[in-house]
């Protein structure tokens, strides 16, 4: 049974536990409340008084008090947020965060109007009890055990779901678990043997056009569009077999917006997936195409079983849902530190997740938001991710549970495999990286044979940054974190000792390296370093080589930009050029350089320990120990055998300058600002072409890609693919690249408006903001506003929100 065709219960009589409060409703405006006898209007005093004084029913609490003038709220039994309610009973579930978002999300009509609002958002509330009530709701007593978790941490909605819970008779209570402890109840991943070589089938262009026809008739679309038959005939080429190594088969296809794509190229990626037993990966720019995608691979495999093996979205571990981390900070509240009922309803989604993704999957991004909880205690991706590279892999005790080996493992047996830009183009560098040094390839990276780039104007600027290097005073505080672990009271984390100390017990000169390495790392940026090097007062007190080379950078900036001497501050950053180098940038580089190597030596020393204890006790290890040992390798290799030697490259290039810079490479000082204040400082390397090492570490090495977005060509030139070609990497290619356009079906200059605004200061923020107001009140909503600065977007946002009616 799902939560889709699960049926409410019938209640007859009057239940207690839906004996609800009153709703409130606030859109911008206006503002209504419904009790037990109907809706009705309120003025903004009422609103307040109903909202502070409760009990109260309202859709994001946080939202409903700015929107009333008011604080963020905390939690209190007077308060009831409906969202939290559907975060419980439909864990890993959309839902937009407003009254009319759960009455869309429960199958209810959209409410137009503060009165339907607030009656939708006391329907919403009453439909969620009532399938919970279901004899059919799934996990009845694991839910029962949480909410007596949550109970006891006095969650408002407790009593009500109790009581919709125990409508139907439950297992005795020593059946029961407290249901927050995820970690212990998620299915384990199963090791499987490895996938063969993909094989060289090729995809003919009349297989293509099948396929894409069946694929429309599974999506329930009987609109035929030759352009798009055509375009994925086109496709097939970039899965037909190469001839020779390092002459991949390369399309460059332009189709506009409404020629359809997606299915266009999914059509003989599946095809070559079937008949060659390989993962066709598709890349993308931003997380809308990958959902995009992964809803669209329905029409490959209408079963969720199959399609959950089938198509997978591989995204980095930043991403996922740290178990470790959730476990810490789930006992840390327990204990009284934290936010328990955010943390037991993040387990709770955990439970049901399809993949544990935190940051673009169905993780409910509003909900850290709900009340005023402080930000380290907030059940957020901020907090339950891995975002500092602590993973201590096999050594974890929920290893076998780990969201991120599953979705790798997953990736490894899947026939199509989404990404990212950043995603592909880092795991090909490091891959690159590897094999220069003849190493195996990455165990958690994939072989990239056949490539679609979706979004592919944006490939260059993926590249640009992917292959860079940037030494700044985040980066290199992080390395210390890296090594060192946590240096603040009250601070989670592991460092290398914790991660690595018992695989270098046996080994002096490992235990040395290791040692020497931690120590080093103590030069590095460390806690509050933007104060001392970009303070408020203006009087720099550095700490350590590299924040006295950040802090000489930093005023070699201010004496070459404008922005470094503005009175109110720097509001979007400073940029300058590295030559000529000021004296005091040289002598410090100098001394930085010396401080890199310290930290690199040990770095590498502990890498070669690794790799020997790899080599010499192959025959011992099991597969948990190799896991280890693979993934400290990885975190090392990257570390001191990637970013620290750029670094160091980037510091010597400085001393030995000649005047001259690098003919491959720029090397510039910026310092990033915001709301007034700089907050980092960096030196910068990046390809002055960067489709040099897109070419060799992705194009290349493949087999096939596929390069496709609406706006490739330029059709003001002479060979509208020229600027294509040189900004994919397709440029130098020895077999030269197919190309391809594909027109858009829409006539956009008989269904397009552009109006443009010329009478509104954009510099006053309270005219920007009552002017677009104005425009969305004007459109009925359904708008989509666009700010030039983060600086501007929380002042015009709030201001643009007009108050309930009767202000």
């Amino acid at each position: 049974m799902t939560l889709d065709s699960l049926q409410p219960a019938t209640v007859t009589g009057a239940e207690p536990w839906l004996a609800l409060p009153p709703a409130l409703a606030t859109p911008p405006g206006a503002g209504a409340i419904c009790d037990g006898e109907g809706a009705r209007k309120i003025g903004r005093g009422a609103a307040e008084g109903a909202f502070s004084g409760g009990p109260v029913m309202v859709a994001h609490a946080s939202l409903t008090a700015r929107r009333l003038g008011l604080a963020a709220p905390g939690r209190s039994q007077d308060l009831l947020d409906v969202l939290e309610l559907f975060a419980f009973a439909r864990p890993a579930r959309f839902c937009a965060p407003s009254a009319a978002g759960l009455a869309l999300s429960l199958g209810l009509s959209e409410p137009k109007g503060a009165e339907a609002q607030a009656a939708a958002l006391r329907e919403a509330a009453r439909l969620l009890l009532l399938e919970l009530a279901s004899p059919a709701y799934p996990g009845r007593e694991e839910a029962f055990g949480l909410n007596e978790t949550l109970g006891r941490a006095g969650w408002a909605w407790s009593p009500f779901v109790a009581g919709a819970l125990q409508h139907q008779p439950l297992r005795p209570r020593q059946h029961r678990s407290a249901g927050i402890d995820a970690w212990a109840r998620l299915p384990e991943w199963e090791d499987e043997a490895p996938r063969g070589e993909a094989g060289s089938a090729p995809v003919d262009s009349e297989s293509a056009r099948i396929r894409l026809e069946k694929l429309l008739q599974a999506s329930g679309l009987d609109e035929s569009r030759p352009t798009q038959s055509d375009y994925a005939a086109e496709a097939a080429f970039a899965f037909s077999p190469r001839n020779e190594e390092g002459r991949p088969r390369v399309l460059l296809a332009e189709a506009g917006t409404g020629t359809g794509k997606t299915l266009g190229y999914l059509a003989p990626a599946s095809l070559w997936a079937e008949r060659n037993q390989g993962a066709a990966w598709v890349s993308t720019y931003t997380r809308a195409l990958q959902r995009q995608i992964d809803r669209e691979s329905a029409s490959l495999w209408p079963d969720p079983a199959e399609r959950k093996r089938k198509a997978v979205v591989r995204k980095g571990r930043e991403n996922y849902l740290c178990l470790l981390n959730l476990q810490e900070m789930v006992q840390a509240a327990q204990l009284g530190n934290g936010d328990l009922i955010g943390m037991a309803l993040a387990s709770r989604w955990a439970m049901h997740s399809r993949d544990g993704d935190m940051t673009g999957g169905d993780y409910p991004g509003w909900l850290p938001g709900l009340f005023a909880t402080t930000a380290g205690h907030q059940a957020s991706p901020a907090n339950l991710v891995d975002r500092r590279g602590e993973c201590v892999h096999a050594a974890c005790p929920h290893y076998r549970v780990c969201f991120v080996e599953k979705t790798i493992r997953a990736s490894r047996r899947a026939d199509l495999v989404v990404a990212n830009h950043a995603l592909v183009l880092t795991q090909a560098a490091f891959d690159g990286a590897r094999s220069a040094r003849g190493l195996k390839q990455d165990g958690e990276t994939a072989a990239l044979k056949r490539i679609v780039f979706d979004e592919g104007h944006h490939l260059f600027d993926a590249a640009d940054s992917a292959f860079s290097a940037c030494l700044s005073g985040q980066e290199a505080a992080e390395l210390r974190r890296w090594i060192r672990g946590p240096e603040g009271r009250g601070r989670r984390g592991r460092g290398l000792e914790q991660r690595l100390g018992d695989l270098c017990a046996d080994s002096p000169d490992a235990l040395t390296a290791l040692n020497d390495a931690i120590r080093a790392a103590a030069q590095l940026p460390g806690e509050g370093a933007s104060g001392r090097i970009a303070p408020p007062s203006g009087e720099m007190n550095p700490v350590g080589p590299i924040e006295r080379f950040l802090a000489a950078a930093l005023e070699q900036l201010r004496a070459r930009t404008s922005e470094g001497s503005q009175p109110g501050g720097v509001d979007f950053g400073m940029e300058c050029a590295l030559r000529p180098v000021t004296e005091p940038v040289l002598e410090t580089a100098r001394e930085a350089a010396r401080a890199i190597q310290a930290v690199e030596a040990p770095l590498l020393a502990l890498a070669r320990h690794l790799e020997d204890i790899l080599d010499d006790e192959a025959s011992e290890l099991d597969g948990g120990a190799r896991a280890r040992i693979e993934g400290a390798l990885r975190g090392l290799d990257r570390r001191a055998r990637m970013t620290l030697p750029a670094w160091r490259s980037m510091l010597a290039a400085l001393d030995n300058d000649t005047g001259e810079a690098d003919p491959d490479f720029v090397d510039w000082l910026s310092a990033e600002a915001a709301f007034g204040r700089i907050h980092d400082v960096a030196l910068r390397r990046h390809w002055i072409d960067p489709t040099v090492p897109l070419e060799a570490a992705v194009v290349v090495p493949s087999h096939g890609v596929l390069i496709t977005s609406a706006t490739l060509s330029d059709p003001t030139a002479d060979d509208p693919f020229d600027m294509a070609r040189l900004r994919t990497g397709s440029a130098r290619l020895i077999e030269p690249a197919r190309t391809l356009k594909v027109d858009s079906p829409f006539d956009y200059a008989a269904n397009s408006r552009i109006i443009v605004v010329t009478d509104v200061a954009k510099d006053d923020p309270r005219q920007t903001a009552a002017a677009m107001r104005e425009l969305f009140l004007a459109a009925g909503g359904g708008g989509l506003g666009l700010f030039t600065a983060i600086r501007r977007r929380p002042r015009g946002t709030v201001r643009a929100s007009p108050p309930p009616s009767g202000a």
